[in-house]
Formats: structure tokens, sequence, C-alpha cells
């Protein structure tokens, strides 16, 4: 089998960058990967390019990566484009991998780049109506939200504000899960704010104020049980990762005590599984595979990137990861066993909630997370003695789940 490394990463602030442009955005992580890596533009022999917003907000409905990489110095090699979603950026990712596994390049780029913030935010949230069968849109939503049945909803618990209708989902799967396993609003709270707690110490995070667990549930109401910071915002920003295989990294003289090596890359996409199927989850299975590429399972793992476009969303995963039982994950962020110093770190980027969701760019933003942690180099949200973490990343919904899932466990000795 061929080993595969990460490289080189970067990332740029995610936020609100009205004044600056997707090249731009994207030009700032390539540069930064690149040299990271240790290479040169000229060094990469093939191209993965991730991003969902570029057609319906800056028009470039095709070969968005083409151009924004031929302004970047990018030309002759194979070039990709790769949309999943949310994600989108590890489905770049896995494409690379698959690549330089194949033997196609010994040196491969996954870049992904959002410019998500427009004058009209209403708009912007409408793209998030395409991350399911638009033919059935409304049957979609009236099916999913059903999940939700059976919890009360206290007066006052609904925004009067547009927001996608993504986050009525959410809302539904977590009173799902409060009503199958008795998690509280006040334990989702909990993640949301050691989130924002771990945002604090990130430089890259859109938001860096820190919340208390009851600042939290005070805050302005999206949907039962979700509140604003509990819920991840529209963002700009763009990631980068260069890998190679140990060949690539020959020839280019990269830094070896610095590449940190994929040890399982695992893609699955939707079932046609039951509510009263959670054993086929998505992410549970897609986790179960790649803890078997590994050789290694979740009791090895130090560190872990989950996808929270809400709160509740890293309840689910980390009990999909094998992190906590089921049932437990609430109870175990209440507890501290996510924050750092606790028994498993997950999310010290500050996830979704607080470092930002840029579509195209997020998975991106979660490798850089874990091999900067992987690394030691993360400072003061440096999770000690992590050699071993695991990150996920869903996109998109098609029955009653994600339509794509990948899980990346990464290794450094």
């Amino acid at each position: 089998m061929t080993d595969v490394y990460i490289i080189g990463t970067a990332m740029t602030v995610f936020g609100r960058h009205h004044d600056r442009t997707l090249e731009d955005l994207a030009g700032e992580a390539l540069a930064g990967a690149v040299k990271d890596a240790g290479c040169q533009v000229s060094d990469l022999g093939t191209a993965y390019y991730s991003g969902m917003t570029n057609g319906t907000l800056q028009g470039q409905h095709a070969i968005p990566g083409q151009v924004v990489l031929s302004k970047l110095g990018i030309d002759s090699i194979p070039i990709f484009n790769v949309e999943n979603a949310c994600a989108s950026g590890s489905s770049a990712v896995h494409l690379a991998v698959q690549s330089l596994k194949a033997g196609s390049t010994d040196v491969a780029l996954a870049i992904g780049a959002e410019k998500m913030n427009v004058p009209d935010k209403a708009f912007a949230m409408s793209l998030f109506e395409s991350g399911w069968d638009v033919s059935r849109a409304d049957e979609n939503y009236q099916h999913l939200v059903t999940m939700g049945e059976g919890v009360d909803v206290p007066p006052g618990t609904e925004s009067d504000k547009p927001y996608s209708r993504f986050m009525g989902i959410y809302s539904a799967m977590s009173r799902h899960h409060m009503k199958t396993w008795g998690t509280t609003q006040r334990q989702i709270a909990a993640v949301s704010a050691k989130n924002h707690q771990h945002s604090v110490h990130n430089p890259y995070s859109q938001f860096r104020k820190p919340f208390t667990i009851e600042e939290i549930l005070a805050a302005p109401p999206i949907t039962y049980p979700l509140t604003l910071p509990m819920c991840s915002p529209l963002s700009d920003g763009a990631a980068a990762v260069i890998l190679g295989t140990e060949e690539g990294l020959e020839r280019i003289g990269a830094d070896r005590s610095r590449a940190v090596r994929i040890a399982a890359s695992v893609m699955r996409s939707f079932s046609g599984r039951t509510l009263d199927q959670p054993e086929l989850h998505i992410g549970r299975l897609t986790a179960q595979a790649a803890y078997e590429a590994a050789d290694l399972g979740p009791e090895d793992m130090h560190v872990a990137e989950v996808h929270d476009a809400t709160a509740m969303g890293e309840i689910i995963q980390t009990e999909n990861l094998g992190l906590a039982a089921p049932g437990e994950g609430g109870a175990g962020a209440e507890r501290g066993d996510f924050t750092i110093g606790g028994r498993i770190p997950v999310n010290p980027s500050g996830g979704l909630e607080s470092k930002g969701h840029p579509i195209g760019a997020t998975g991106l933003g979660q490798l850089y997370e874990l091999v900067t942690q992987l690394r030691g180099e993360a400072g003061d949200r440096q999770v000690v003695g992590a050699r071993h973490a695991i990150q996920e990343n869903g996109g998109g919904f098609v029955g009653i789940e994600e339509a794509a899932v990948a899980v990346h466990i990464l290794t450094k000795n």
C-alpha cells in the first residue's frame, strides 16, 4: 500500500471578507500551503478545487477551479472541480489521496474557497435549499421535520428572521435526540459554549468571543432548541492541503518531521435506513470503515474535528465516531469530556459554530487544525501529546441522513 502524507496546509481567517476577491482568498491559502510544504507551485501534479457557491453567487457556474487557479499560476496540470455540498473540501482530499495511491502523481493539491457574504443574505441562505432533492423539497422538509414530533416547544423560541430550512431539520434532529435519549437543551448549549471558548485561541476563527452556557441559552432563538450561537454562520474563506507520497516527499525535499500520514480516507453516501436503525447511520458506518483501514479504534484518538453546523451535530457525530456511547454525547459535553484538557478534545478550532463554515473550505480547515495539533503547533489550544486524530465532514441530505460523509484519520509518530 502507498502511504500518503499531508506535507503542507494553510487557511485564511474565516469570516466576512467584503473587500477581498475569491482569488485573493484562494491565493493566500495556496501560498501558505506551498510555503508550509517547502515546495513550488510547479511541483504540483494534480489539483482538486472545491466550492459550492461560485456559480450561484459569483456567476462562475462552470470550471471555477480552472478560472481561480489560472490566476494563481497553476496551469497545464489536471484540475478537477469538486462539489459535495458541505463535504466538498474533504471530498477533494479523498480524491487527491486516490490519485496519489493510483500513481497518477506524487504531489497533489486540494483547495477550497468561498465568498458567501453578499448583500442579499436571504439569497445566500437559499443556497442550502439545493442540498437535497429540489424536485421534492417541500416533501423532503415535511418528512424530515417529523423527526422532532413529540417534544413540547416553548413559546418565543422561533426566530422571525429568515434562516435556512436546514436549521429546521437540525432542530428536528435535536428534538429526536432529546426525545430518544433524554438529551437536554443545556447539554446542547454546553457544546456551543465549549466551542466558543476554544475559538478564543484560534487566530483563524470567524468568532473569538467566549460564551457561557447561560449566555448561549439566553441568546436569540433560531428554532427550538437551537439558539444563534449554536449555529454556524455564513462565511468567506479558503483553505488548502498539499499531499504527497514517499516519492513526492523525496522529490521536493519535504521536511519529513512535519509530514502527517493519512492513515484512512473513507467516504460513503446515504443509505435507505429508517429512524429505528441508528446503527446504520452513514456517519457510524464511515467511521467504522476508517478505523478498520487505519487499524485503530476510537479509544486511540487524541483529538477530533467534527461537522457541527449546529451544536447538535457535534453530539450526534461524537456518538457516531464512537467517542461517546449512543445517547451520551450531550452528557459528555456537559461533563467536559470534549474540552481541551478533557478525555478526548473535540473541535479545538472552535468548530463550524465559531471558526466558520465557508462550505468548500470547511473540511480542509478541519484538516488544517488537526495537522497543526499533531505537529504540536496549536499554541494555547494545543492538545498535549496528540498523535492520532479523526475528522468527520458531512454534506447534503438524502432520506434521513447526510448525502455524503468523509472521515479521515491522521497519525504522527
